[in-house]
C-alpha cells in the first residue's frame, strides 16, 4: 500500500466584479490597521507583519498554514488536519490544540474567549482577506497576553466566487462568497463546506461554515456593523505516535496498549458547533472626537470523544469593547488619544462521562466556571514633522475566576489573580525616505485559559498563576528605491511562571508554572517587488525570504529533584527559514515555489527528545487562457515537493514518549478557475 495519496482535481468556478489588488506593492508601502490607529507601515512603532492577498493564495482550502508560517517570528502547527496551533515568538507548551496567548480579532469582533482561548480553526482561509500579526506583548491596546495579536481582515471590496474542489483523501470543498457595495450598505455574505478523509486513520475532518455581515454607513459620521458566523466542526484525532510506532506505519491512528484502548476504538475527535454574532457603532462628533463601542456574544457546544472519557462542553461567552479617541493635527504635529475598556464573560459548564467507544457512559465530573476578564487601557499616538512617531499605552488588567464541582460532590472556589498594570512603549525615527528605525518596549501578562485550569485530568489547578515579562527589541526597515525591502529585529523577552504542559500515564494533560524563560532572537525579512523583465521566457520575478533565529532557555526551573535549568525551551526551533519565489514563464505560466526549514525541535524539558530538521518545499502553477470576456485559470499544486517524512505538530512533554503527529506525503492539486 502506498505511503501517500494523490489529489485527484479542482474544480473552480467565480466570478469577479472587483478591483484587483497591485501584486507589485511592497510592505513597506501599505498601510496597517493597528485596531483603528491607521499608520504607514514603515512609520510603525510595532512589530507587526501584513499576510497579503498573495500570501494567502499558498494555502489550501482548509488551513492559512502555508502564509502564517511565511512570517518570520510565527509559527502555526498542524497535529492533524482541523487541529491546529499558532505560536508568535514562542513554543506552543501551553496549547496541546486551540490558540492561546495569542489575542485574534475578527474585523471589529473578538474572537478569543474571556480566558484567552481561540477555536481558530472554525474560520475559513477563504473568508480571510488580509492579515496583520503583531509580536510579543501589546497589551496597551490588546490586552494581558505574553504571545501577541492577530487581526483577520474580511473583504472591503466588490467580489463574487463561487468555488467547489474534489480531491483524494475523499477531499472536497465549496465555496461561496458574496460583497458588494448596496446604497448606504455594505454586504458580505460567506459560506464554505469542506471535508476530507485525511492522510492518517481516524483524522477526517468536516467543517460548515456561514458569515454574514452588514456596513451601514446611515450617516457621514456614523457607521453601524452587524455580524453572525456559524461554523459546525467535526474533526477526527488520531492521536500521536512514538517513534518507533511512526517509523512502523505513519498512517495509523495512536495504538491500544494493555491497560488503554486505542483512539480508532474510542472514536477520538472534536465536535464544535460555535454560534458568534456582534454589532459595533462608530460615531464621530467632529473631525477631532469620536466614540467606538461593540457588543457581541457566542455560543459554544463542544464533543471531545478522549481515550479515557467523553467530554462535553456548553459555554456562553460574552464581550464589550469602547473607546474615545482624540486626534487633533498642527502644522508640523499630529497627536492622537484613545481611552477604552475591553472587557468579557466566559461561562462553561463542562461534563466527563465515560468513553464507550464513541458514546457517553457513565458520569465522571460535572464541573462549571465563570472566567472574567478585562482591561482599561489609554494609549496615545504622535507624529513630529513626519519623521519621529510614537505610540506610548498602558492598560490596567483583571482576570478572575469562580469554579465549582457539581458531580459527584459539591465544592467551590473564587480566584482572583492581582491586577496588573501593563507598560508599552514604543518609537520610531525615519533617518531618510524609505528608512527607518524603532525601539519598543513593553510588559506582558498571561493568565491561565479555562482549559488550564480545569484540564482534561478533571482537577481544578487553583494554584496555576499567569506568566508575565518584559519585552525589549529594536528594528531597522529599509526600502531601497521602490524595488527591495529588508527589515530586520531584535528582540529579548523574560518570562516568569511560564506555564507549561504536562501528560500523566493515561494521556490527560495538566499545567505548571515553570519558573523563568529568557528568550532571544533576530527575525529579518527581505522582499522585492515584482518585476518585468521584459523577456520572453522569463518575463515576470518575484521574490521574498524570512528567517527566526532563537535562542530560548528555562531558568530558574526545578520539577522535584530535576533541574531544567539551562535547557533550550520545549517546542521552540532555534531556526526557521521561509522562502518563496513568484515567476513568470513564456509571459503565461505563473509559479509560486515556496520552501519551509525548521530546525530540530526539543520534545521535552528535559531535552532528551529532539526532532529531526525538516525541509519542505511546495510549487504551484498557474496558467490563464482568456476567451473574450472570459480568463480561465489552469492550476497545478505540489504540496510536500521532496516527499519530506515530517511532522507538522508535536506534542511536547507526551507521556510514554509519544511526541509523533505524521504529516502528509507528497500530494497533489490541479483545477481550473474561471473569472468573467
Amino acid at each position: 500500500m502506498t505511503k501517500f495519496y494523490f489529489l485527484l482535481s479542482i474544480f473552480s468556478v467565480s466570478f469577479f466584479f472587483s478591483q484587483k489588488k497591485d501584486s507589485a506593492t511592497l510592505i513597506s508601502e501599505v498601510q496597517i490597521d493597528a485596531y483603528k490607529k491607521s499608520t504607514p507601515f514603515m512609520a510603525s512603532t510595532k512589530s507587526v507583519s501584513v499576510v497579503s492577498e498573495q500570501l494567502l493564495s499558498q494555502n489550501t482550502p482548509e488551513r492559512m498554514l502555508e502564509s502564517i508560517n511565511q512570517i518570520a517570528g510565527a509559527r502555526m502547527e498542524e497535529r492533524s488536519p482541523g487541529s491546529y496551533r499558532i505560536s508568535l515568538r514562542g513554543s506552543t507548551l501551553r496549547s496541546p490544540f486551540g490558540v492561546r496567548n495569542v489575542k485574534v480579532y475578527l474585523d471589529d469582533f473578538i474572537l478569543s474567549d474571556a480566558s484567552g482561548n481561540t477555536y481558530f480553526n472554525v474560520i475559513s482561509p477563504e473568508l480571510i482577506d488580509k492579515m496583520e500579526i503583531y509580536k510579543g506583548p501589546e497589551s496597551g491596546d490588546y490586552g494581558a497576553v505574553t504571545g501577541g495579536t492577530i487581526l483577520l481582515q474580511t473583504r472591503k471590496s466588490d467580489h463574487l466566487s463561487a468555488n467547489v474542489s474534489i480531491g483524494s483523501y475523499g477531499a472536497f470543498n465549496q465555496s461561496f462568497d458574496f460583497s458588494k457595495q448596496l446604497g448606504k450598505h455594505f454586504v458580505e455574505i460567506f459560506q464554505n463546506y469542506y471535508q476530507t478523509d485525511s492522510y492518517r486513520e481516524q483524522s477526517a475532518v468536516a467543517r460548515k461554515q456561514f458569515f454574514i455581515k452588514d456596513n451601514f454607513q446611515y450617516s457621514e459620521k456614523a457607521l453601524f456593523k452587524a455580524m453572525i458566523s456559524y461554523t459546525d466542526l467535526n474533526y477526527e484525532t488520531p492521536g500521536g505516535l512514538t517513534l518507533e510506532q511512526m517509523q512502523a506505519n505513519r498512517q495509523q491512528a495512536r495504538p491500544a496498549t494493555p491497560s488503554l484502548p486505542g483512539a480508532k476504538e474510542q472514536d477520538t475527535g472534536i465536535r464544535n458547533k460555535m454560534l458568534l454574532t456582534g454589532l459595533s457603532h462608530e460615531f464621530n462628533f467632529n473631525q477631532n472626537f469620536s466614540h467606538f463601542i461593540l457588543v457581541q456574544g457566542s455560543y459554544v457546544d463542544f464533543e471531545n470523544p478522549f481515550i479515557t472519557n467523553f467530554e462535553n462542553r456548553f459555554e456562553k461567552n460574552f464581550a464589550l469593547r469602547t473607546h474615545f479617541n482624540y486626534e487633533k493635527n498642527w502644522n508640523e504635529i499630529s497627536l492622537a488619544y484613545r481611552f477604552g475598556f475591553e472587557g468579557g464573560i466566559n461561562d462553561i459548564l463542562i461534563k466527563n462521562y465515560d468513553n464507550n467507544k464513541g458514546i457517553e457512559g457513565n458520569p465522571q465530573n460535572f464541573d462549571q466556571i465563570k472566567y472574567t476578564s478585562g482591561f482599561y487601557f489609554l494609549s496615545q499616538k504622535l507624529d513630529f514633522n513626519e519623521k519621529l512617531f510614537t505610540d506610548i499605552s498602558v492598560s490596567l488588567n483583571s482576570n478572575s475566576y469562580q469554579w465549582e464541582r457539581l458531580y459527584p460532590r459539591s465544592q467551590d472556589g473564587t480566584i482572583r489573580f492581582k491586577n496588573q498594570w501593563l507598560p508599552n512603549f514604543g518609537i520610531t525615527y525615519l533617518l531618510g525616505k524609505g528608512f527607518s528605525v524603532r525601539g519598543k518596549i513593553g510588559k506582558g501578562n498571561s493568565a491561565p485559559t479555562n482549559e488550564e485550569i480545569r484540564s482534561s485530568n478533571q482537577e481544578f489547578n487553583v494554584n496555576l498563576v499567569p506568566e508575565s515579562g518584559w519585552n525589549k527589541e529594536i528594528g531597522l526597515r529599509k526600502q531601497f528605491g521602490n524595488s527591495i525591502f529588508v527589515e530586520g529585529n531584535y528582540f529579548d523577552f523574560r518570562m516568569k511562571n511560564a506555564i507549561v504542559r504536562r501528560q500523566n500515564d493515561s494521556g490527560q494533560e495538566y499545567f505548571i508554572n515553570s519558573g523563568e524563560s529568557v528568550q532571544k532572537g533576530v527575525e529579518i525579512l527581505l522582499e522585492s517587488k515584482n518585476f518585468n523583465l521584459k523577456n520572453t521566457i522569463l518575463s515576470n520575478f518575484k521574490f521574498r525570504f524570512s528567517g527566526s533565529f532563537y535562542n530560548f532557555k528555562f531558568e530558574n526551573y526545578q520539577q522535584n529533584n530535576t533541574d531544567f535549568s539551562g535547557n533550550d525551551l520545549t517546542g521552540v526551533p532555534r531556526t526557521t527559514i521561509n522562502s518563496l519565489l513568484n515567476f513568470t514563464l513564456f509571459k503565461k505560466i505563473s509559479v509560486d515555489y515556496s520552501h519551509f526549514y525548521t530546525s530540530k525541535i526539543p520534545l521535552n524539558d528535559a531535552n532528551t527528545f529532539w526532532s529531526e530538521s525538516s525541509l519542505i518545499g511546495n510549487i504551484q502553477l498557474r496558467f490563464p487562457i482568456d476567451i473574450d470576456n472570459t480568463r480561465l485559470n489552469v492550476f497545478f499544486q505540489i504540496q510536500n515537493l521532496y516527499n519530506t517524512d515530517y511532522v507538522l505538530g508535536f506534542d511536547s512533554n507526551a507521556f510514554g514518549n509519544r511526541f509523533y503527529n505524521p504529516a502528509a506525503k507528497r500530494n497533489f492539486v490541479t483545477g481550473i478557475q474561471v473569472n468573467f
